[in-house]
């Protein structure tokens, strides 16, 4: 594949990720819209910036006019969707913004590019794909005894995150079965690695502890996740998009099951001996339990068989390398961390773990 796409959240965690690999393996030429909220940083992008094979646009998905110019201009061959709010937390305290870009903003979305679609030769329609990116959250949270998310389980989403989530992957199968058009979906597991906004755990944690902060664990921290290193999700995501089957759904995850303060205290470990405190104590010694999310899913496991099975993928880090991977990188970008972590993000940390009891000082 050596055509046009246009990719929306590119300038986000995973969104720019998936850029900087495509525009680096040169498999074509990109066409990034972002609306640059919170999460959405254009020093993400910085390592192409001037590659004349990205092309950044700042705007909303929930813009049909410049949606359309961007289609008619550029005449990609595959929309890929990563435009969304996607932190739970701030999904409890402020649900609309949610309802916003991932409900309202989807349906935009796809209104342009069948709009688009059905304007082109049977052949380049033929050849055309939108590809959803989506999350295990939308399938609600197992126990521990029970089978890991298929594709087929049902929906039973949990938080405004994800009942937002749900319903745009409801608008992208609805748009598949009714019109025609040729969609695919993704629903990942937890992704971990580099650019990845620090409200999230990982970053997060790589950050109060090299701060001297507390390191907040909800609740007694055995809630289960599976973690999916980024750039392997990225692969997952290019390989849907080139041999996928039309109208499908594909479950992306890491076969890396482990409980949140398991992963907590991995990290400590690893800063530990990567850059040990002045005391000489561990970093383990600054974590502190707080008052649990409310609703908060205890355990979210993906059955990637499927993408295996059918399209050969299989990720390439294991928790250990990437989560090594990761460390290393915010260690050796902190200039990156302190940019990011300034202003509005730094204001909403501070006043959800008041709110907690816990002070992020």
């Amino acid at each position: 594949m050596n055509k046009t796409i246009i990719v929306t959240g590119g300038a986000g965690f995973i969104g720019a990720n998936f850029v900087l690999a495509w525009v680096k393996q040169s498999l074509g030429k990109v066409v990034n819209l972002d609306k640059l909220t919170y999460a959405g940083n254009l020093e993400n992008l910085v390592d192409i910036q001037h590659n004349p094979d990205h092309i950044f646009v700042h705007g909303d998905i929930g813009d049909q006019t410049l949606l359309a110019e961007l289609l008619i201009e550029h005449q990609p061959c595959a929309v890929v969707n990563f435009a969304a709010e996607s932190h739970v937390d701030r999904s409890i305290h402020g649900p609309e913004d949610f309802i916003q870009t991932n409900v309202v903003g989807t349906f935009n979305l796809l209104e342009a590019v069948r709009a688009y679609w059905g304007g082109l030769t049977l052949e380049n329609r033929q050849k055309f794909r939108f590809l959803h990116v989506s999350t295990d959250e939308v399938y609600g949270s197992l126990s521990k005894d029970e089978a890991a998310f298929t594709e087929t389980h049902a929906y039973a989403p949990n938080s405004p995150y994800s009942a937002s989530k749900a319903a745009s992957d409801h608008l992208v199968r609805a748009y598949h079965h009714t019109y025609g058009l040729p969609t695919l979906t993704t629903n990942c597991s937890n992704n971990y690695g580099p650019h990845h906004f620090p409200e999230k755990l990982i970053p997060l944690i790589i950050h109060n502890a090299l701060a001297g902060k507390s390191l907040p664990i909800y609740g007694n921290g055995q809630q289960i996740r599976d973690w999916l290193y980024v750039e392997d999700h990225c692969a997952a995501i290019r390989r849907v998009l080139e041999a996928g089957k039309v109208g499908e759904v594909y479950n992306v995850g890491g076969w890396n099951e482990k409980p949140n303060i398991d992963v907590v205290k991995t990290l400590c470990r690893m800063l530990d001996l990567k850059k040990p405190r002045s005391d000489g104590q561990s970093y383990i010694n600054q974590i502190t339990y707080v008052e649990d999310r409310p609703g908060h899913d205890q355990r979210y496991a993906i059955d990637a068989t499927k993408l295996a099975n059918e399209l050969g993928w299989k990720p390439e880090e294991t928790f250990e390398t990437g989560i090594e991977k990761t460390v290393n990188w915010y260690l050796a970008n902190q200039e990156w961390v302190k940019n990011v972590t300034s202003g509005e993000y730094r204001n909403w940390v501070q006043t959800h773990y008041i709110e907690r009891g816990e002070e992020l000082a």
